[in-house]
């Protein structure tokens, strides 16, 4: 919120899956659970919320399964996770939209990264006061 990071959530998922649609659902049910819950949370406070939240995935077939109304759903495993994502996409409380690979910096949380990738997904993240000229600049002998 305000480009800061509210929460992080890392666990095993409870459920087996077999594909990496799967998964990717199942996880992003999950992510839709806790960020309808920050939003509730926010306009029990009082703090007005104007349109919807974002969720970024990498993997196209479930964000082009959860964002079109006219998709449907062929495996009745995923039905659960399929249908708690697409009701708060119809809502309007989120949308679901595509991040390349290359872009997605929370890879480096979930991926082992090496070299260059690895300093532009943290350079991404972190904010380096030294790295940047409005800030002091360090103490040197």
């Amino acid at each position: 919120m305000n480009t800061a990071i509210v929460g992080w959530l890392s666990k095993m998922q409870a459920t087996i899956e077999g594909s990496v649609f799967g998964a990717e659902l199942v996880a992003m049910k999950t992510g839709v659970e806790a960020l309808c819950g920050i939003r509730y949370k926010l306009r029990m406070m009082g703090v007005p919320l104007t349109g919807p939240s974002h969720v970024f995935g990498d993997n196209m077939p479930v964000i082009y399964n959860t964002s079109r109304p006219e998709s449907t759903l062929k495996k009745k495993i995923n039905s659960i996770c399929y249908h708690a994502v697409r009701e708060a996409v119809d809502s309007g409380e989120l949308l679901t939209t595509h991040c390349k690979t290359g872009d997605n910096h929370s890879d480096m949380m979930t991926k082992v990264l090496y070299g260059q990738k690895k300093r532009d997904n943290v350079s991404c993240v972190l904010y380096d006061i030294y790295d940047h000229e409005d800030g002091p600049s360090p103490v040197t002998e």
